[in-house]
């Protein structure tokens, strides 16, 4: 029996297996998973010693598998460490121990503490003290003497204006006037070289001592550099295919290195420990459980895609040799016709529905502008005005020339412009209406997703009213008065905002069929007749 192989006592021809396994930037769970989840969940909630950390959330995973007899089974992971470790009996081990005392890791970061130990007691140290006080207070004599010389060169200036301005002076007089003004002039150039030369020493002492940290400092990046390729090159991943290959080597390609917390995540640790153990992957899936991290949206118990930034290319190689599902996100449409709400020679106003892209992505050529722009050949310039994001329908309005095309965008920039979204909440939202201030900004680490950061974000500001509360969902009307990325998504599921994810939010809350929000509504000076139109189009949910 593989030792982190849990049987899920299911017959595997008792069973319908899926067809194909797992997306894992896309997906429903398969029922064998929730069930693999389920007691997972049991197991978690056992570990009392875990309670707190647990609490405060973490992203576990599973991955269902078949051995070599055929038996059903399934690997549990959680992402990071655990109770201070990454090894535990009932999880697949982690695919390089980042916390082994006696790995390379521990000890090359024993010698970069050392560095920064040394760095820190030269910034404390009483003589750099000492000499930053001198530098200071030499710098504030020379500012003192400098500015009261200048006062009284301004005060016998004056004075010497006045007697000149009296006449009757005599050529000795004059002379004498002006020698006052080259002696003090000269005098202030000899005030300046004087302190400049007690500054000079100084710095020049502190320079000494400041070369020594800055060379600690430089040696301190250059290891930290090389160690975290040498890490990363001890992060071996396989595939289905029996292909075996370093992080290093998994992200050359994009040119770049890993970026911090990559391999430590489920999905790649559990696929590994699989293919090393010669287990058939069935399908997996990743929950979140516990509380949501501060300025993310992760909701208990919820299902979520693998990061795109550190996953991304790393399980784009690992699912090779495997029959994936498709990504339906990165997939055409079939063919639909275009939905022209308003139409005219200036712009034209269509219905998007929920799948279709607003403009080409990097994977995807398909999407409304293609569509439109075979359909209008005659339209010139800049098209698109604004967007929707791919899983949210609605009205969006498309210029047919740059005139209209930057008569349209100042509407958007000045924030004349008004659009009301419909969208279906998963929840109760108990306030009838109010307004939601959550600043946003993109997460670095896991693009498309947003995050809240009420330092770096930029403001995000939304009105909402509820329409109708019934079976546990909202149907709600909301207002954005800002234009942030996945503004409503967050504002409606972040624990600060509406707490009420959005039905079918694969990001920020549950998948389903399709994201339940929808642009119903849109208000706008026509750039040429400058006739207000509202344009309205109701949602089909």
């Amino acid at each position: 029996m593989i030792e982190k192989f849990h049987l899920l006592g299911v017959d595997a021809g008792a069973v319908e297996l899926p067809r194909q396994f797992t997306c894992p930037f896309c997906y429903e769970p398969h029922p064998l998973a929730l069930m693999a989840v389920e007691q997972v969940q049991q197991y978690v909630a056992g570990r009392v010693d875990w309670t707190d950390e647990i609490a405060a959330g973490k992203m576990l995973g599973v991955l269902v598998a078949q051995d070599d007899e055929g038996q059903l089974g399934y690997l549990a992971a959680f992402s990071g460490n655990l109770a201070g470790s990454v090894r535990h009996d009932y999880f697949v081990p982690p695919v390089y121990d980042l916390l082994d005392p006696q790995g390379e890791f521990k000890q090359g970061e024993a010698q970069i503490t050392a560095i920064n130990h040394e760095v820190e007691r030269l910034e404390q140290s009483p003589e750099l003290v000492v000499m930053q006080r001198r530098e200071k207070e030499e710098l504030q004599k020379i500012s003192d003497e400098i500015g009261n010389f200048k006062a009284m060169m301004a005060q016998h200036k004056q004075e010497r204006d006045a007697r000149r301005d009296a006449g009757n002076l005599t050529a000795e007089e004059k002379e004498a006037l002006l020698n006052q003004s080259r002696f003090e002039k000269a005098e202030l150039k000899r005030i300046r070289q004087r302190h400049e030369t007690e500054l000079a020493k100084i710095t020049d002492e502190m320079g000494v001592f400041c070369q020594r940290i800055d060379s600690l400092k430089a040696r301190r990046k250059a290891m930290s550099e090389a160690l975290q390729e040498q890490i990363f090159r001890l992060f071996v991943v396989s595939n289905a295919r029996g292909e075996h290959r370093d992080l290093v080597e998994v992200f050359k390609p994009l040119g770049t290195l890993p970026p911090a917390g990559a391999g430590e995540c489920c999905a790649p640790r559990l696929l590994n420990y699989a293919y090393n153990n010669n287990l058939r992957p069935v399908c997996m899936a990743e929950f979140w459980w516990g509380a949501s991290p501060v300025g993310e949206v992760r909701h208990h118990g919820h299902f979520y895609p693998a990061c795109r930034s550190k996953c991304k290319p790393i399980l784009d190689f690992m699912l090779q040799g495997l029959d994936v599902e498709e990504n339906v996100l990165g997939q055409p449409m079939e063919d639909q016709v275009l939905n022209i709400v308003y139409d005219d020679q200036w712009l034209t106003v269509l219905n998007k529905p929920s799948g279709m892209l607003t403009v080409p992505g990097k994977l995807l050529e398909d999407s409304l502008l293609t569509r439109y722009q075979e359909a209008h050949p005659e339209a010139a310039g800049p098209i698109v005005v604004h967007r929707l994001d791919q899983e949210t329908s609605g009205l969006v309005v498309f210029a047919k020339d740059k005139a209209t095309h930057k008569a349209l965008q100042q509407q958007f920039e000045s924030h004349t412009i008004r659009k009301r979204y419909i969208a279906l909440l998963d929840g109760i939202v108990p306030h009838d209406e109010g307004t939601i201030d959550l600043p946003i900004r993109p997460d670095v680490d896991d693009r498309p997703r947003q995050r809240v950061d009420y330092e770096f974000g930029k403001p995000a500001v939304t009105r909402y009213r509820v329409i109708e509360r019934k079976d546990g969902v909202t149907l709600i009307a909301l207002e954005p008065l800002t234009g942030r990325t996945h503004q409503l998504r967050v504002h409606c599921s972040h624990p600060q905002g509406l707490n009420c994810p959005i039905v079918g939010d694969r990001l920020y809350g549950t998948a389903a069929c399709r994201l339940m929000l929808h642009a119903e509504s849109i208000t706008f000076r026509h750039p040429a007749t400058g006739e207000k139109i509202t344009l309205e189009c109701e949602a089909d949910f």
